[in-house]
């Protein structure tokens, strides 16, 4: 371990894909007096070569695999895994037992068996695994946690709240992609939506007590397939024209200047040929209703925390925005709250005036932008950057956690700690026996 307090954090990197190569890497590139990045492991050569080149790492750090990175102890401070989702728990065992703290990407497991072999590991080692849980590190959350901690609409009863994955983005990921099949990833709730139960989790201040949950894969089934419509979107498909899920209309068309995700994720060659190419072989270019996928794509979950308060987390692949909308209902007051815009609508009761049958009973009542009105929207500033600003808080968390444990200084829990990050999984697991079995599940 390095003894220089000040020089920047070196980062092992295994898996240098969107979230280990772009999210977390590249903030170091950003950040360089920060941290650094100088071992990389990945299975792929090309990406192994661009990221590695990229950062500099020196080529006898730059290795195929993750096993021959952590053989032994490198020149490296902390270890962030970001390889594949059923492929979290080795490297993180490993690399807890040479002594290295680990950001390691969400899900932290597929399974309960894997989560429970990852807590064994961990027991002697309580902060050493910080868990990609970037809701908690955006200021629209920290936002609405401060707004219910100053008790701005009284006790907390109850949370309605959306994950909108958009149309194309679950059929880029969720169909297509990486997480379409429960096998070779987790259940859909757990992979997209750990986020949301974290951070509902977050939010309350209270254990989960009880769960269920109702979803299925409903449309994106081979029987749902438009006549005329082809195995892969480029065959001549009759319905090219009016189909929202058409690959080259989005992939060539829409995105034509654009070079990073969700391109990125599908060629290395962003020209149109690249793409095209791609779309000739690889998923990206089949037909969303011909993939052999197996996750839901609309999933309602309903909650109960042992405080008394409820919540439901709908999940939808069949939204137009691809963004997260809250709303917070309190004995004296709602919230209304949209992610993407980072618009925040604060409404107390205390002094509010009724409305009766959409008729405003006296129009005492104001909504003001800023504090002190009676109705307030605060607005979380732009720019935010990946996941609303929750990717490079968390970067900066770890780095400064990471300096001060290797200088020995006192260190304080991540907001995202391994240990704070265990519930979400356990209710998404719960969640899915739910789904499956019809029953409510008591945690």
């Amino acid at each position: 371990m390095s003894d220089d307090h000040d020089a920047p954090v070196r980062l092992l990197v295994l898996g240098a894909g969107n979230r280990g190569g772009h999210a977390y890497a590249g903030w170091c590139l950003d950040n360089p007096g920060a941290a650094t990045v100088t071992g990389l492991a990945d299975l792929d050569d090309e990406r192994r070569a661009s990221v590695g080149d990229a950062h500099g790492v020196a080529p006898e750090h730059r290795y195929g695999d993750w096993q021959a990175a952590l053989a032994q102890p490198g020149p490296w401070d902390a270890v962030i895994v970001t390889t594949p989702d059923r492929t979290h728990v080795d490297p993180t065992v490993r690399a807890l037992e040479l002594g290295y703290d680990v950001l390691l990407e969400k899900p932290i497991a597929p399974t309960s068996s894997e989560l429970d072999r990852l807590v064994a590991a961990a027991k002697d080692r309580p902060g050493a695994i910080t868990v990609s849980h970037v809701m908690r590190y955006t200021p629209f959350f920290t936002t609405l946690r401060r707004l219910l901690q100053e008790d701005r609409i009284g006790d907390l009863q109850g949370i309605q709240h959306a994950e909108n994955i958009a149309y194309w983005h679950f059929a880029h990921s969720y169909v297509r992609g990486n997480w379409h099949r429960t096998d070779r990833s987790s259940p859909m709730l757990l992979a997209k939506a750990c986020h949301d139960l974290d951070i509902l989790r977050w939010l309350v201040d209270s254990p989960y007590v009880a769960v269920s949950s109702f979803g299925d894969r409903r449309h994106f089934r081979i029987e749902n397939a438009p006549a005329g419509s082809t195995d892969r979107c480029i065959d001549g498909c009759a319905v090219a024209a009016s189909c929202p899920y058409n690959a080259e209309r989005f992939y060539v068309e829409q995105l034509a200047g654009v070079e990073t995700w969700p391109v990125s994720v599908i060629t290395k060659d962003p020209s149109p040929e690249g793409r095209m190419r791609a779309l000739r072989e690889t998923d990206y270019g089949r037909c969303v209703y011909r993939m052999d996928n197996d996750v839901v794509d609309h999933q309602t979950t309903s909650l109960r925390f042992a405080n008394g308060v409820t919540a439901s987390l709908v999940v939808s692949a069949f939204t137009r925005q691809n963004t997260r909308i809250i709303t917070l209902m309190g004995s004296h007051g709602e919230i209304n709250a949209d992610l993407e815009t980072g618009r925040i609508k604060i409404m107390p009761f205390r002094d509010a005036s009724p409305d009766i049958a959409g008729r405003q009973v006296d129009s005492g009542s104001t909504m003001q932008v800023g504090e002190g009105a009676t109705g307030y929207v605060e607005e979380i500033p732009e720019p935010r950057g990946g996941h609303s600003g929750g990717d490079a808080a968390l970067m900066a968390d770890f780095v400064e956690r990471t300096r001060r444990r290797r200088a020995g200084l006192p260190v304080e829990a991540a907001p995202s700690a391994f240990e704070e990050s265990l519930e979400s999984h356990w209710v998404a697991f719960a969640a899915e026996r739910s789904r499956q079995n019809g029953t409510v599940e008591y945690l």
